[in-house]
């Protein structure tokens, strides 16, 4: 494996200044901003058609499969000897978040260097991950070293947002053309900070809608205050969700920054005079659920909650002695409404299997400690996955501190260590 040497910097850091240079044109944000994958495939067809077999003689399978135009996947192959046995690196996905010119110090849409810091939208996430990649498959390519796994490399379409559905990696498994990774250890190269991330959260959006009556202020008794309602009923909600969904022991050994939680992001109503008690109010939020849970339990149990509050409205807590949900004299009682946006459920990675140990070990080996850790941030794609069969590991090299951020970076060493530990991993299944 030493034919497999190190990163060579030059040649990285001219592919990543040419993807960076077409982050523009692959922000995710439809309706107004639809990504064209195919500018980043493109450049990587570039460095990887010298290799190809059908196209410069080398060793390596290209595969460019695109549902939608103009938004290609791209799957490479190394092969192995012996049949059957295979590793993979998937998830580097070739689509970036938006990103805002005038918020940023610098252009997020060219590569910028500073020391070791590499400087552009989509240098952590992910088309960083993208070059780097890219660089392992090439130099695969060009060594051609005696290999008894197949390595496998799926560059992906359509991660960051998926209100467009049928473009990327989901299509890739319906149409089988990822089966045969089954068969050995699945690395995500989509996380940060050069651990393995071995958790992730499920994420159920959720919406509220509380009913009143509208009335003047000054007659508070002949009013249903949407606002206190909401409040008061909101946090009925919560003591029972933090009841019944408690800190879970796994948390603890997956390393989970946080149990699950349910709260307010956003709040609305209708508008209206300072001296008018508002008759409607709608609170938003999301639940983020550790994966010892399931989350169609949770939705179940949330909307048991509302069914029982709305039922024994009368017993609602209030903030003050005029404060009521029920008019009997004019037969009208607050009411909850709720209802869900789509949820996803998170994945607790296998800590039992062969991807997992050879990930900690060659992490340890090239970064000098191995400390996996848990989110409840969500890759949904990855529990799809997981329920699909694939041994998912993951792990990623730019920094947690700049993904989705203004003035987005990742640093050069890191993503050489990250190499490293990609050839540290081809090793060690090697000796299987």
């Amino acid at each position: 494996m030493e034919s497999l040497g190190s990163l060579n910097k030059d040649s990285f850091v001219s592919l990543l200044s040419k993807l960076i240079g077409e982050s523009k044109f692959v922000q995710n944000n439809p309706p107004e901003l639809i990504p064209q994958e195919d500018r980043i495939v493109n450049h990587v067809l570039d460095s990887l058609r010298p290799y190809s077999t059908e196209t410069g003689g080398g060793p390596l399978v290209i595969n460019h499969v695109a549902y939608h135009s103009g938004r290609g996947n791209l799957i490479v192959e190394y092969p192995g000897s012996v049949p059957g046995k295979i590793l993979s690196f998937v998830g580097m996905h070739m689509d970036v978040v938006t990103a805002n010119p005038d918020e940023w110090e610098f252009d997020p849409f060219s590569l910028s260097i500073d020391g070791d810091k590499l400087r552009g939208r989509g240098t952590t996430d992910c088309l960083g991950h993208v070059a780097l990649v890219t660089e392992l498959m090439k130099r695969l390519g060009e060594t051609k070293p005696a290999l008894k796994s197949s390595v496998v490399a799926v560059f992906i379409a359509s991660e960051e947002n998926s209100s467009i559905p049928g473009v990327g990696v989901d299509m890739l498994v319906k149409d089988k053309l990822l089966d045969k990774l089954k068969s050995g250890p699945l690395f995500w190269i989509d996380t940060a900070d050069k651990q393995p991330c071995i958790g992730t959260g499920g994420m159920i959006p959720w919406k509220l809608h509380f009913t009143g009556k509208l009335f003047h202020s000054g007659l508070a008794h002949k009013a249903i205050n949407a606002m206190e309602l909401g409040m008061e009923g909101l946090k009925e909600i919560q003591s029972r969700f933090y009841r019944d969904f408690p800190p879970h022991p796994q948390e603890k050994v997956y390393g989970f920054a946080t149990p699950s939680t349910m709260k307010p992001t956003q709040w609305s109503y209708p508008g209206g005079g300072i001296n008018q008690i508002p008759g409607e109010c709608t609170i938003s939020g999301d639940v983020r659920l550790t994966p010892f849970y399931d989350v169609k339990e949770v939705m179940k149990k949330l909307q048991e909650y509302v069914d029982d509050i709305n039922t024994n409205i009368e017993n609602l807590a209030t903030p003050g002695p005029v404060s009521k949900y029920v008019l009997p004299d004019e037969n009208l009682r607050g009411r909850l409404t709720l209802s869900f946006d789509e949820a996803s459920a998170g994945v607790a990675c296998n800590l039992d299997s062969r991807g997992y140990h050879v990930l900690c070990n060659a992490t340890k080996e090239v970064v000098g400690h191995v400390k996996p850790y848990s989110i409840t941030g969500t890759l949904p794609l990855i529990r799809d996955l997981k329920d699909e069969g694939f041994d998912v590991q993951t792990s990623g090299y730019g920094l947690m501190a700049t993904y989705h951020a203004k003035n987005e970076y990742c640093l050069l060493t890191d993503m050489c260590q990250g190499f490293d530990v990609f050839v540290r991993i081809i090793s060690q299944l090697e000796q299987d």
